[in-house]
């Protein structure tokens, strides 16, 4: 027993790479890539090359190491050793699939879901990963709709909720979206790679694109959007809880006019009380009640996208490369060595 005992103390741990509160993918001036750890202090404390664009990160609940995945339409993602910089394991994509930049671990980490597009088929997937062989594939499922990005595992479990944005791409036209007229985003809610539960937007809004999405510890999901229509849209943030129907926030049109169609990044505040959603178009972060759903207030921050929470608000990223603290008593914004941040700022 005091060997096992001794074994499991001399196992590293998120300590042991610094304690970092974040993970980001950042540009360099010389245009290479990296993935940061910051600390709560919004200090950097590593930085790790890429072998190109990264979107975002997922780490793992354990141990210090980390999935960095490639923008989408992506093939490539890297599990990195935190602490050394080693490149522990490199996952690809298989045939006819790409990532979409995102994914999560199981409660107990052993296995590494990943939102995937099946490109011939049109369908969304969800890959899973055998953490302890070394992150082989070993099944996947369907993610309930078209376009899955982001996706987020409800507290006290392994339910996983997934963004199935609607929209249908394939690699040979690049970005192109190829179904407007047609895209039906939703939520889908799998248990054990069966859709359980689906939450879908009312018809008059089904250009709207669900992309990013975040949990409170009540297991609330908070949505992202990305508008694809052409007139203006009565919003752009949601929520919902199984069992009830999503439900829009409310902002002010010029408000939701300021975002420009286009939610980067979303998070709920430390106490689970406030929403903050953030757009890189607009060069605005906007903060919300998360139990009435009413619009705070609105921030301007040139080329914002990455938000997460802090001990009295959030932390905001930029392209423009400023890391900054909101909310609460102070601001704090710190310039980081010529650093772009990319779109998300990830919590550990």
């Amino acid at each position: 027993m005091g060997i096992a005992a001794a074994s499991l103390a001399l196992r590293p741990t998120w300590a042991d790479a610094g304690a970092p509160a974040y993970l980001s993918a950042a540009a360099l001036p010389d245009g290479s890539y990296v993935l940061c750890g910051i600390g709560a202090d919004l200090q950097v404390l590593f930085q790790i090359p890429l072998p190109g664009r990264g979107h975002a990160a997922a780490a793992h609940p354990a141990r210090p190491e980390a999935v960095a995945f490639a923008r989408r339409p992506g093939t490539f993602a890297l599990v990195i050793d935190c602490i050394t910089g080693d490149v522990k394991a490199r996952l690809h994509a298989p045939a006819g699939r790409h990532f979409y930049g995102h994914g999560t671990f199981s409660q107990d980490g052993n296995w590494l879901y990943t939102t995937e597009n099946d490109f011939e088929a049109g369908g969304g997937l969800i890959g899973v990963w055998d953490v302890a062989e070394g992150y082989t594939r070993v099944a996947e499922f369907s993610s309930g709709g078209i376009g899955p990005h982001d996706i987020k595992r409800l507290p006290g479990g392994d339910v996983l909720v997934v963004a199935n944005g609607g929209i249908d791409t394939h690699p040979d036209t690049g970005r192109t979206k190829l179904n407007i007229p047609t895209m039906a985003p939703n939520l889908a809610y799998i248990a054990k790679g069966a859709v359980v539960d689906m939450a879908e937007l009312p018809p008059a809004l089904h250009k709207n694109s669900i992309r990013h999405l975040a949990v409170s510890r009540a297991g609330q999901v908070a949505f992202g959007m990305q508008w694809q229509g052409d007139m203006d849209v009565i919003g752009l943030v949601g929520t919902h809880q199984r069992g009830r129907a999503a439900t829009l926030l409310d902002a002010p049109r010029e408000q939701v006019r300021s975002m420009q169609g286009y939610v980067g990044s979303i998070a709920f505040g430390a106490d689970d009380r406030t929403i903050a959603a953030t757009s890189p178009r607009g060069g605005i972060v906007q903060t919300f009640d998360a139990e009435t759903g009413g619009f705070l207030h609105a921030q301007h921050r040139a080329d914002v996208s990455g938000v997460a929470p802090s001990a009295d608000g959030f932390v905001i990223t930029s392209g423009a490369g400023i890391i900054e603290r909101i909310g609460g008593a102070s601001v704090q914004v710190t310039g980081k060595l010529g650093l772009a941040w990319d779109n998300h700022l990830v919590s550990i």
